[in-house]
């Protein structure tokens, strides 16, 4: 008799998690080559992912939104032409197939359309608060959430969401502060009626099946692509992205302001509140890698860093809350992989604290000679290869560099050569070959 789930141990979940992912089912690959290519491929990086060596060090290429500079295009095309954005992303693909052993959609260029409809604040892009020659969009950072809120969030965070941040951070959903208390809505189902007895209520909502709808065609390209990578031999990532506790609220509550004032005036009510959002992120995060058949959550770490806080800080409000959802995560069969934006140097004597084999830490500006001896042993690492050389360096200087990271860090396996963050303003694609070649020249095992 099989074992159900919970009798499962965490190594046997991974595998259960991984069968699709080794194996697509009804996996129709376009030719033999590609086929070939996705069983290397996928072996590759989950030996290396686990800390083993397979036969060469793997490559992640930094390219970000670069595909779309490459086939002519620029980012606002690509927010507002899906079909634009597909085919600049499959050129790229085609005409660096054997130069890469990953590749990423275009997931990140999210629709403008869909930020239009909604009158979104978070963001600013091209041709909405940008020029319209503007290479990505940029997040709009803002107290949304004012200080003496917390006591309601932590109360009813649905409600404080849909009826305060949701009208702060959408102008399409302003008529929602006056919406009435989600919990006043039990009842009768003549009780659900009455607030869509207002024309800018019925307004609101209908901005919002209009953002919907929009989304629905953003989501099919994008889905139909990633069909087509698979099939061309490229094993794409199952899972999702997650947030840290203290960056939910850094990023879209209180913002770099508010929190790090609040690590001072209300240490105790910061601490509840990143208490409250742990306890459902666990069960939220290992809902959605379900629901998608996945095995891994991504986070990057946006306020860790040894430049943002001290490490008494990152010890007291950082870490303990994002170790703890990690810690759940691997208990269930997920891997996960934390991308440390800016400089780690000072937490590397720690961060390292997991099974092996589990856990990828993809470095920014980290020192990489020591996140290999005080990190490698456990956690597979990755990155380091600077944009600023990728976009101004020579193919020399580009092949150079990952010559000496693969030196450094390749030795009993564990690694990916990747960059420290994407170099979308690349102007000389001989630089992604050279990141290619300093793999299959250096890297072999």
């Amino acid at each position: 008799m099989e074992k159900n789930w919970s009798q499962m141990t965490k190594e046997e979940k991974r595998e259960e998690r991984l069968k699709n992912y080794i194996n697509p089912p009804g996996m129709k690959f376009r030719d033999a080559r590609a086929k070939k290519f996705y069983k290397e491929r996928v072996t590759r990086l989950l030996k290396a992912s686990r800390c083993e060596e397979p036969d060469r060090v793997p490559v992640s290429l930094p390219i970000g939104n670069y595909p779309a500079y490459y086939a002519g295009y620029n980012f606002k095309r690509m927010m507002y032409d899906y079909k634009a954005l597909s085919e600049s992303w499959k050129k790229f693909m085609e005409d660096f197939y054997e130069d890469m052993d990953m590749f990423m959609g275009p997931g990140f260029v999210f629709s403008g359309r869909v930020m239009d409809t909604l009158d979104y604040k978070n963001y600013a892009w091209p041709g909405h608060g940008l020029g319209d020659d503007v290479n990505t969009f940029q997040f709009v950072e803002a107290a949304y959430m004012k200080a003496d809120e917390y006591d309601a969030l932590m109360k009813d965070p649905s409600d404080f969401g849909f009826r305060v941040l949701t009208p702060r951070t959408m102008g399409a959903a302003a008529a929602l502060r006056d919406f009435p208390p989600l919990n006043s809505l039990m009842g009768t189902p003549m009780v659900m009626a009455y607030p869509f007895a207002r024309p800018e209520i019925r307004a609101t909502f209908q901005k919002l099946i209009d953002a919907g709808a929009e989304m629905e065609k953003w989501q099919k390209e994008l889905m139909a692509f990633n069909q087509e990578m698979v099939e061309a031999g490229f094993p794409a990532g199952r899972g999702g992205m997650g947030i840290a506790p203290f960056d939910v609220i850094g990023d879209f509550l209180r913002g770099t302001e508010g929190i790090a004032i609040d690590m001072f005036r209300q240490p105790e009510k910061l601490l509840e509140c990143i208490d409250m959002i742990t306890g459902q992120y666990i069960p939220r995060t290992i809902n959605m890698v379900n629901a998608g058949g996945g095995f891994s959550v991504s986070f990057p770490l946006h306020r860790g860093d040894d430049t943002f806080m001290s490490r008494k800080q990152f010890e007291k409000f950082y870490w303990p809350s994002l170790k703890k959802i990690i810690n759940a995560l691997i208990d269930e069969g997920i891997s996960v992989t934390l991308f440390a934006e800016g400089r780690y140097n000072q937490r590397l004597d720690y961060i390292g604290d997991f099974p092996k084999g589990w856990v990828t830490w993809m470095f920014d500006q980290t020192d990489m000679a020591n996140a290999k001896k005080l990190v490698g042993g456990r956690c597979c690492i990755t990155g380091n290869v600077p944009a600023s050389l990728m976009i101004a360096g020579s193919p020399k200087e580009v092949k150079e560099c990952c010559r000496k990271l693969i030196e450094t860090c390749a030795p009993g396996g564990g690694y990916v050569l990747s960059g420290g963050c994407t170099a979308t303003e690349t102007k000389n694609p001989a630089n992604f070959r050279a990141f290619m070649e300093a793999a299959v020249e250096y890297g072999t095992y």
